[in-house]
């Protein structure tokens, strides 16, 4: 796991891209749930992976972060935050059910792109009590 870096976090908070509060309540955790997956999809950036698009939705769900790695490999990309590992943390959230979700939704992704020839992997950020982890590769859809 990495640590949040304050200066990117802050980078992110007054770059003309990130949300600004607008006064309603329910408003402020989709908000901030836009600044993590900018942060996690900056991260990735980093280490390589050109992404392609972020909370990419169709009718089968939403994919976050969809990137491309550096052999070509299609990456959709999870990002899970949790303020704490009670109730099994950031991990446990993404559920069997979850995982189908997702895969229907990069399937829909992949045929809509016409790119289902090309190899593809389910990756996931987790952001848990101030540490970023980049699990690759961490589901199989079906398994």
């Amino acid at each position: 796991p990495l640590p949040l870096h304050t200066s990117l976090l802050i980078r992110l908070a007054f770059s003309p891209q990130a949300p600004r509060y607008t006064g309603d309540v329910s408003a402020t955790v989709s908000e901030r749930q836009v600044l993590w997956e900018a942060l996690a999809a900056a991260h990735l950036a980093r280490a390589g992976l050109r992404v392609l698009s972020r909370n990419w939705r169709c009718r089968a769900g939403e994919l976050d972060i969809i990137a491309r790695d550096t052999d070509g490999t299609l990456v959709f990309v999870e990002v899970r935050r949790r303020a704490s590992s009670a109730f099994g943390g950031a991990a446990a959230s993404i559920t069997p059910a979850k995982q189908l979700r997702l895969a229907r939704a990069a399937e829909f992704y992949r045929q809509v792109m016409h790119c289902t020839a090309q190899p593809c992997r389910f990756d996931v950020v987790l952001i848990e009590a101030g540490q970023l982890e980049w699990i690759r590769d961490a589901f199989q859809p079906g398994a």
